[in-house]
């Protein structure tokens, strides 16, 4: 006697009864959002004050005058009754309009003979009367975009960037004459450079979310970015482990993962660089490019480390030194033309996720070869990488901080 187990197999009726109870509860919640929209909730006091948020983006200073770029971040409609400059009232024009919508921008230009090297403070006065402040530390004329400042800005990016990071790449001779162990403290030193870029790329963050408009909520894009950047190269990672069929396909795919962790850290340096050029700060501006590249040459080391057991030609090196320091060109030209605080939180975010899985992959890679070859993967030589590759940026970063 033999029973057949048949699988029945839904009918047209109940895959629509299925639809119907999956999509009942968001028409029911939708009736319940448009209802309180339309009817309320009942409570009829009128707010405190007016909810207006006005973001003075960026202040540009030209022959003309002043001109100020603002944002309206905040639930309503805005309206631009007054401009104070530096304590004076002064006429200005509006483009589009005084009257800005929600998460419209607008450019205020005031006919205001600033002062070069004087500080300035711009004050626009809403029509329900209240104030939103900008201010300019030291007058410049800003640059105006054209050609030669393009290529300017891209041969500041490639001094910050390619330069120094080629410079370090020709270590690698000399890193081959080490032992393993010696290797794997090299592979230290270079978790160690990257620990110290991935706290700083996330603090570089948190300092332009700060300056973000709180609308946008540029912490939690800083977060954001990092997270789901770093899972989705540990995803990538994963699906291409069956192709890492040799160890110098592995070298070279962490090497390009390392050149491609710091390009990210160093697309936000070309962004305080061109930020500082665009709004009339030469001075920092080339402070700046001094530091990061003193800062960069030690990022070199970190991209050979994983290649110590190959012989990579010259057209590798030149890749590498591409991938991490062109970005800082890209930066360059983004802070001087079209910066956005919001953005640059958000590429941090990214930067930042980039970095934490190239030190998960390099950590893997010490403990898996320290398994195989009967060596301690912490040992004191490793600690001593370590810690050596965070006091080389820490060091090297001063040049930058003031």
């Amino acid at each position: 006697m033999s029973i057949n187990n048949q699988t029945s197999k839904p009918t047209s009726s109940s895959k629509i009864k299925a639809i119907l109870w999956g999509l009942l509860p968001l028409i029911l919640l939708l009736a319940i959002i448009t209802t309180i929209a339309k009817v309320g909730t009942g409570i009829e006091n009128e707010p405190a004050a007016p909810i207006e948020v006005l973001n003075v983006e960026k202040i540009t200073l030209n022959d003309d005058g002043i001109q100020v770029k603002v944002l309206n971040s905040g639930p309503e409609e805005v309206t631009i009754a007054q401009v104070v400059v530096d304590g004076a009232f002064w006429n200005a024009s509006f483009s589009p309009s005084d009257t800005l919508k929600r998460f419209e921008r607008g450019m205020i230009h005031i006919p205001y003979p600033w002062v070069q090297g004087d500080p300035h403070e711009v004050k626009l006065i809403t029509s329900n009367g209240l104030i939103f402040v900008g201010e300019v530390a030291v007058a410049a004329a800003t640059p105006e975009a054209n050609g030669k400042l393009f290529w300017q800005y891209a041969l500041i990016g490639f001094y910050v960037g390619v330069i120094p990071v080629g410079l370090g790449l020709l270590w690698y001779p000399f890193l081959r004459r080490f032992s393993v162990r010696g290797m794997h403290a090299i592979l230290a030193l270079t978790v160690g450079l990257l620990f110290f870029l991935v706290i700083d790329t996330f603090g570089e963050g948190f300092e332009m979310a700060a300056e973000a408009p709180g609308v946008f909520q540029g912490s939690g894009l800083v977060w954001f970015g990092a997270l789901l950047s770093c899972l989705f190269l540990i995803a990538v990672d994963q699906s291409n482990e069956r192709k890492l069929s040799s160890e110098t396909y592995a070298g070279k795919r962490v090497a390009n993962k390392i050149a491609t962790g710091i390009g990210l850290h160093n697309f936000g340096e070309g962004l305080a660089i061109g930020s500082a050029f665009a709004v009339g700060e030469a001075a920092l501006g080339t402070f700046l490019i001094i530091g990061f590249t003193l800062h960069n040459i030690t990022e070199g080391v970190g991209i050979a480390a994983p290649l110590l057991k190959d012989r990579p030609t010259w057209k590798t090196f030149v890749k590498l030194a591409l991938i991490a320091g062109g970005p800082a060109i890209i930066g360059t030209w983004a802070g001087g033309f079209i910066f956005n605080d919001t953005l640059a939180a958000l590429f941090f975010g990214i930067g930042a996720g980039a970095i934490l899985q190239v030190i998960y992959v390099i950590s893997k890679m010490i403990l898996k070869e320290s398994e195989k070859k009967g060596l301690s993967p912490v040992s004191w030589l490793n600690f001593s990488g370590l810690t050596a590759g965070i006091l080389i940026m820490y060091v090297t970063a001063l040049m930058v901080k003031f």
